[in-house]
């Protein structure tokens, strides 16, 4: 099975965005163990040599798409999320989550397809969020970029299918990652939190890998403009 979920990946040129840590860092690191040549995009200092371009700024996302060059794989994972109670969040806070989460990384996916395009190979996965489903009063904004993200998602998939390219997202629940860790450190809330989740626990960023693999991979040649939710059933 796992050489199914991984098929055609050793050899690849991937760039995985938000790679510094969480599921990026998890799904880099796989990618690299099935073969795959990474690059590695994030803002944390341990990226020295990689990819460090700010998504909140204008330009950055076409920037990234071409300091990254021709790549075979993308899998953005990078986002701003900023929780905020709907009656206190600002135009500034909306702006720069619009920014990051749909204006720059549809100048990247949109980079990064072309040569695809002309080459007749790529896949491309999207990182969404269980807030494009059930979106949380504290993201509101949050939650409407990723569900516009899965409208570009779809209308993308369905332009680039014929040249042999797929488009996809995975949508992760509620993970246990360095952004939700304040959150989650509050013992009440993480009790109401794993209360919602049929399978009685948080995720983890491995949990997102196998589904993030397969539509990397040639095995998903069929599979386009699709969501695959990684949630132990909270959205059911």
């Amino acid at each position: 099975m796992d050489t199914y979920l991984t098929a055609g990946i050793a050899g690849r040129t991937a760039l995985v965005t938000g790679a510094s840590s969480g599921i990026g860092l998890a799904v880099a690191r796989t990618l690299e163990e099935r073969g795959a040549t990474v690059l590695r995009h994030g803002l944390n200092e341990d990226l020295i040599g990689d990819l460090t371009h700010d998504l909140t700024q204008t330009g950055s996302g076409d920037a990234l798409a071409r300091a990254a060059g021709p790549v075979e794989i993308l899998v953005h994972c990078a986002s701003v999320q900023i929780r905020t109670d709907w009656s206190a969040t600002t135009d500034a806070e909306v702006e720069r989550q619009v920014r990051a989460n749909l204006i720059e990384s549809y100048a990247l996916v949109r980079g990064a397809l072309r040569p695809m395009v002309t080459r007749g190979y790529g896949r491309v996965v999207l990182m969404g969020s269980i807030q494009q489903h059930r979106p949380h009063a504290a993201m509101l904004a949050y939650a409407a970029t990723k569900a516009a993200q899965q409208t570009l998602v779809s209308g993308l998939a369905r332009e680039v299918a014929s040249a042999g390219v797929t488009v996809n997202t995975v949508v992760p629940g509620t993970i246990a990652t360095p952004r939700n860790e304040h959150a989650l450190a509050d013992p009440d809330y993480q009790r109401d939190v794993i209360a919602q989740i049929p399978a009685g626990r948080l995720g983890t960023p491995e949990d997102c890998v196998a589904a993030t693999l397969l539509l990397c991979s040639e095995s998903s040649a069929y599979i386009t403009g699709q969501q695959i939710v990684v949630d132990g059933g909270m959205s059911l």
